[in-house]
């Protein structure tokens, strides 16, 4: 088979088994689907642990934050994890106040460009070990007020990053809008790998109907302006695939490209407005979190008799059905 796989939710395990294989053996990635959750044919996970120069990664936290400066939140990707617990270990033996945040079922330190950990109040800085900024954002996004670092363990670089909550706020927020006044909405079950979940598209088509709406099922494995403008009759889409493919992309679509969590928002299941007034109103990272605010992800647990309900926001709602 041998195709390119963009994460842990592209395990191929439907088309392995259509080609009749007995083994699939998916590289680079943790293990986001359970083994015991595929269908139908044992799936062996090869974890790839990079290894680093851990010392010029200390040093480069040490020439740039003091002890006194506040916690220090460590995250990075699945294959820089190892070094990333045994930085950890040396800076709190210096003295720094530094936590490996866990968004199960992740690993500690691990994130993802769709599920990163909302961080406590007392964390002043986030440090990220990796390349590139797709699953630094998620963290980013997920904690607006906490200022973000990345460590290049390849260039060696230690870079203050950025990024406009504001901007993509204010886009997302008018997406919103403009799909409440839709009468047809598409629901797109994304088919590469294992992005797309049946189970969050049952739930999701529910309650549009429920709301009025009309809809109508795409399966697509990669989605394109030019695939959706083909589509006269409908007047937003919802695709359960990558969240962050409308959070980064849906300015390019003509009509609202939304994700699972902001069509909750339009059929009033959860409230958020874009405002980072305070870290309770940041857009939350929670995709494959088993913590997440509700059922429009695919491992939202309720939570059981006498426990809290996960909260979405101070003063916002969350309904179960």
């Amino acid at each position: 088979m041998g195709d390119v796989t963009y994460g842990a939710c592209c395990v191929d395990d439907y088309t392995a088994k259509a080609l009749k294989a007995d083994l699939l053996v998916h590289y680079g990635h943790s293990c986001l689907i359970p083994v015991d959750q595929t269908q139908g044919i044992k799936v062996l996970y090869i974890f790839v642990d990079i290894k680093i120069d851990p010392l010029h990664f200390m040093d480069s936290v040490k020439l740039n934050f003091k002890p006194e400066d506040g916690q220090i939140a460590l995250v990075s990707t699945i294959q820089f994890v190892t070094t990333l617990q045994a930085v950890s270990t040396e800076l709190k033996n210096s003295g720094y106040d530094v936590i490996v945040p866990q968004s199960k079922p992740l690993s500690p330190g691990e994130i993802l460009g769709c599920t990163a950990p909302a961080l406590p109040s007392t964390t002043k800085t986030i440090i990220y070990m990796g390349d590139g900024r797709f699953h630094l954002e998620a963290a980013m996004i997920a904690n607006p007020k906490i200022q973000a670092y990345k460590y290049d363990p390849y260039e060696k670089k230690f870079t203050f990053e950025k990024y406009d909550h504001d901007e993509m706020q204010r886009i997302r927020h008018g997406e919103i809008q403009k799909a409440k006044k839709a009468k047809k909405i598409g629901v797109i079950l994304g088919t590469l790998g294992r992005q797309g979940s049946v189970k969050v598209q049952d739930f999701l088509e529910k309650r549009i109907k429920k709301k009025g709406y009309e809809t109508t099922v795409i399966l697509l494995s990669e989605i394109f302006p030019q695939k959706l403008e083909m589509f006269k009759d409908i007047d937003a889409f919802v695709q359960i695939a990558c969240p962050r493919l409308s959070i980064d992309w849906g300015y390019a679509f003509n009509k609202p490209l939304l994700n699972p969590y902001e069509l909750s928002v339009v059929l009033g299941d959860v409230e958020w407005t874009p405002s980072n007034k305070s870290p309770n109103n940041a857009y939350p990272m929670d995709f494959y979190a088993t913590d997440s605010l509700g059922p429009w992800t695919p491992n939202f647990k309720p939570p059981a008799v006498g426990e809290c309900a996960n909260k979405p926001s101070e003063g916002g709602t969350f309904l179960l059905f």
